[in-house]
């Protein structure tokens, strides 16, 4: 896939859908997949992004947290391909805290999630991994998971309430920034 894949927006089918295990993490098909969802989340300014998200119904998804216009407090963290990922434990906090999605223009929400998990997944080179994760990166890592189980983070807000424009979010960072 060329790195300006692009990246479906909400209505396509495929972000509706369970995603299907990753068989072969080395198949050069899958590899091709990871760089081209590097290269996605790059160009697009995002944090995260899942193979659905450019319409692979594969079990794997890029973590890739870094400041940005979109995300100006993200913690900096290598771009990290999580292939067939799984929470093994969730903390017992949980948090409200802003996102977006690249599949979701125009708007942000609060959306309620773990504030720790611990996660599993196997990395790029077959490697199984086992981590701890917490705030920000926690929080990527369920979102991109939603991805996987056909959920978007609007299908996590509590209240309509929390929904808001594009606009307003940057208005709200913006007053938070000179405050």
């Amino acid at each position: 896939m060329p790195a300006d894949t692009p990246i479906i927006q909400l209505g396509h089918p495929v972000l509706r859908q369970v995603a299907q295990p990753v068989a072969d993490i080395h198949a050069p098909a899958v590899q091709s997949l990871i760089d081209t969802l590097i290269a996605s989340v790059k160009e697009a300014n995002g944090v995260g992004i899942a193979a659905p998200q450019i319409a692979s119904s594969l079990r794997l998804f890029v973590v890739a947290s870094r400041p940005s216009v979109r995300y100006p407090y993200a913690p900096d963290m290598a771009p990290t391909a999580m292939i067939n990922p799984r929470v093994l434990c969730y903390g017992s906090e949980k948090v409200k805290d802003w996102e977006g999605c690249l599949s979701v223009g125009g708007l942000r929400a609060l959306v309620p999630r773990h504030q720790s998990i611990e996660v599993e997944y196997t990395d790029r080179h077959g490697q199984c991994c086992r981590q701890v994760l917490d705030g920000f990166v926690a929080r990527i890592f369920q979102h991109e998971l939603d991805h996987l189980d056909g959920l978007v983070f609007l299908d996590r807000v509590e209240h309509q309430d929390d929904v808001f424009s594009e606009e307003e979010y940057q208005q709200y960072v913006a007053a938070r920034t000179t405050a």
